[in-house]
């Protein structure tokens, strides 16, 4: 197949694929649930308003949001769902008004049968749509608005500083008053409460729920639709099919020998330029913020075991686990991105040749803009948690509490300018590169593609605001997190890889140009509407469970032929004795290929059919493909960019392989045994009890606070310990090459003064 037809093939996938997603958008917001003007009972009186859920929303955000349990499945795994923890809790409070009143009794106490009849008639009361489109209200009985005033009564006790409720905020891992607001803890209960509405009602002329019958709830009869049978197994059947495709179009096209590996390191005498030698101080930050991460994971760990203190220090009332939890997602993200941006500046020239004026003066600009965007976001995130803010104020500076996008409105806003210096100075550099005939043209430009999407995609993060439906910022957000940090920055990484092999000597150019077009068109294909899989009971229409079966299915195609990948990736360090030196670098980029197969192929495939999401979303199967894909493919990668570059940026005679081996294996091994031997035996005992009982049950003090969760919790400590290892040596290594680079500049400035 020739690069021409390669690029027509890309072009087309890619104004399809954005279309649909488009599509899907316009389609997930015209079918929303409705957010009432006002919840009434049937004798007229008010119970919520539109602005108390609205401001329910803000306020709950405000205390985490997401880092504090979940809504609708996606958020932290210790706190409750709060979605379906209201609909069970409000079920059972209803039943048992009806029990008391009508048998004399509690329901628990009533027999069989009799619970039986209360179920059927609960199913009828809850699943009965009485939204009014023309008055915007939700009426219902004044049974059941006793017992939504029962669990707002709990919810408003758990987040403030009730005593009564102090050992389930340390099982939730919840600090005491969390909320001192009174009136901010009842809009959240207001907020919580529309969740559950959307999740246990049904949609107007249909018998499925706004969130297509999830959670997971027997009592009001909430169990998967056929549509989420029928599109899990046509995904199971697309998955084999696609396999079977890519690995025919692999056999039959034309795979050219390496080439001859030049006798010595091309790029031994390279000498960086002032803008890439400016990009050490990157890669420095990077390391540090990856050791930050790592200590904050340990903590936001140990928190569940003990919700309020550490090895018994009561630490909750100064850096709660809201607090933790969200310093160490988006520190990974943190220092992921910093990691690849700064790879960007440091070969873009080296491509070239060229360094353009003030370059140098930009890199250092960009880096400090990062740094303050780091810091000022992390404080504004302890400060909303800590209830500092207004909740409006809170919005712009504190914490917008969407996991992995927490960051403050401003942050945000500040962020996005940093990527738009970036994709300048990039560009700038790589430009000359651009506009000049080459072999490599075709890669350089998937280069460049990518960096103006990785500069403009982040933007789908303005694309909702303070009062924006849930649904919504669920479909913005996921272009945030799936498209822009598990799409384009994986086609850049490629692209980077690609031309370093070439660079080498050790890939032939038309071979790259190639391998990277028809990869970036397998990996978007699905990449880009696979999107969807993470929208499938947010609130959105049958169709994207539809469209988010097959493409996620077709996501996980590309990785059937890993395996080939990472052999030819690991012969590079065989051609020739030179190439030891990039050994290293080398074997992340062979890691990198492992836990794509383990972390985003295996992993991710076990929670992507619908059927299976329906009951394990939420769950700590969740948190393992997250792991072990984020840091796994993501971190790995950054890592290898990382040593690639230092590579070039630190005096040889100081560069210790021990290290770098012993890193290697203890991150490898670390991130292993983590999975292994405590989040994914986690997560399968949460899923059978989600299976049998109902999602609630799941996320419940009672199994996740049982014995063998807890050893399991435990069982952690282990894993992390050797993968701090491994992150540690990386520290040690960098430190040596900043002494060593001291001293060089030292011994060089001795002989210009002895020369003088």
């Amino acid at each position: 197949m020739s690069i021409k037809r390669l690029w027509i093939f890309l072009a087309i996938f890619m104004v399809a694929s954005f279309t649909a997603l488009g599509f899907l958008g316009r389609e997930i917001q015209r079918q929303e649930p409705p957010i009432p003007a006002a919840v009434v009972d049937t004798a007229g009186n008010v119970i919520y308003t539109r602005e108390d859920i609205q401001n329910g929303q803000l306020a709950w955000q405000s205390m985490g949001g997401m880092e504090v349990g979940s809504i609708w499945g996606h958020g932290a795994y210790v706190a409750p769902d709060w979605s379906a923890d209201q609909l069970h809790r409000e079920s059972l409070a209803l039943m048992d008004i009806w029990a008391r009143r009508e048998n004399g009794a509690a329901y628990d106490d009533l027999s069989p049968a009799a619970q039986a009849g209360l179920q059927a008639r609960l199913t009828v009361e809850m699943r009965t749509n009485t939204y009014d489109p023309q008055t915007q209200r939700i009426t219902v009985s004044a049974d059941r608005a006793e017992a939504m005033r029962q669990v707002a009564a709990h919810y408003e006790a758990l987040l403030g500083a009730d005593p009564a409720m102090e050992s389930l905020r340390e099982d939730y891992a919840i600090a005491n008053n969390a909320v001192p607001d009174v009136a901010r803890r009842r809009q959240i209960a207001a907020y919580y409460y529309w969740t559950s509405w959307a999740a246990g009602t049904n949609r107007p002329g249909a018998d499925v729920t706004y969130t297509s019958n999830w959670p997971h709830e027997p009592l009001i009869g909430n169990k998967p639709t056929p549509a989420n049978m029928i599109w899990s197994v046509a995904s199971v059947l697309l998955l084999i099919a696609g396999v079977a495709f890519l690995t025919w179009m692999h056999a039959r096209m034309k795979h050219d020998e390496a080439p001859q590996a030049p006798i010595a390191d091309p790029l031994f005498g390279f000498k960086p330029t002032a803008s890439m030698k400016a990009t050490y101080k990157y890669f420095l930050t990077v390391i540090g913020l990856f050791l930050l991460q790592i200590g904050l994971g340990a903590v936001t760990a140990h928190y569940g075991v003990e919700g309020h203190d550490f090895y018994g220090i009561p630490i909750s009332d100064w850096i709660p686990y809201a607090v933790t939890r969200t310093w160490h997602t988006q520190l990974a993200v943190f220092w992921i991105a910093t990691a690849w941006l700064a790879t960007g500046l440091y070969i873009a020239p080296m491509i070239s040749g060229k360094e353009p004026k003030f370059q140098a003066i930009g890199v250092n600009l960009l880096w400090a803009a990062l740094v303050f965007v780091v810091l000022g976001s992390m404080a504004g995130e302890w400060l909303g948690v800590q209830q500092v803010f207004d909740i409006n104020t809170n919005w712009w500076f504190g914490h917008q509490g969407w996991e992995y996008i927490d960051l403050g409105r401003f942050w945000q806003i500040l962020l996005f300018v940093g990527l738009m210096l970036w994709l300048v100075l990039v560009t700038r550099a790589l430009w000359p590169a651009l506009t000049k005939p080459s072999e490599s043209k075709p890669v350089l430009a998937i280069l460049f593609l990518s960096t103006i999407a990785i500069g403009m995609f982040y933007a789908a993060g303005f694309m909702w605001g303070k009062h924006t439906h849930l649904s919504m910022v669920e479909y913005w957000r996921w272009w945030v997190v799936h498209l822009w940090v598990e799409g384009f920055f994986e086609v850049f990484a490629t692209a980077v890889i690609s031309l370093l092999f070439v660079r080498l000597g050790l890939v032939r150019a038309q071979t790259a140009n190639m391998a990277v077009l028809f990869g970036t068109i397998v990996f978007l294909f699905g990449g880009v509407l696979g999107t969807a899989h993470h929208w499938f009971f947010s609130g959105t229409p049958l169709s994207v469970i539809a469209v988010g079966a097959m493409f996620s299915a077709l996501e996980v195609v590309p990785l059937a032929l890993i395996g080939a990948e990472a052999l030819e990736t690991y012969r590079h360090t065989k051609a020739a004795p030179w190439v030891q030196a990039y050994k290293w670098p080398i074997l992340f980029f062979v890691a990198v290929s492992f836990w794509n197969l383990v972390g985003a192929g295996i992993f991710g495939f076990l929670i992507n059919p619908p059927i299976s999401l329906y009951y394990i979303q939420g769950l700590n199967t969740t948190a393992n493909h997250g792991h072990t894909a984020l840091f796994g493919v993501y971190g790995m990668l950054g890592i290898g960019l990382m040593l690639f570059c230092l590579r070039g940026l630190a005096p040889r005679l100081a560069w210790n392989d021990g290290l770098l081996k012993t890193a290697f294996w203890t991150l490898n091994i670390g991130l292993g045994l983590m999975s292994l031997l405590c989040l994914l035996p986690q997560g399968v005992i949460q899923a059978y009890h989600s299976i049998n009982t109902g999602l609630w049950f799941a996320r419940s003090p009672d199994v996740l606070h049982s014995p063998i969760m807890e050893l399991l919790t435990w069982m952690r400590v282990p894993g992390d310990t050797i993968f701090s290892i491994g992150a540690v040596c990386i520290a040690i290594f960098a430190a040596k090459l900043v002494f060593a680079r001291r001293e060089k500049a030292e011994a060089i400035d001795a002989v210009s003064t002895a020369a003088e």
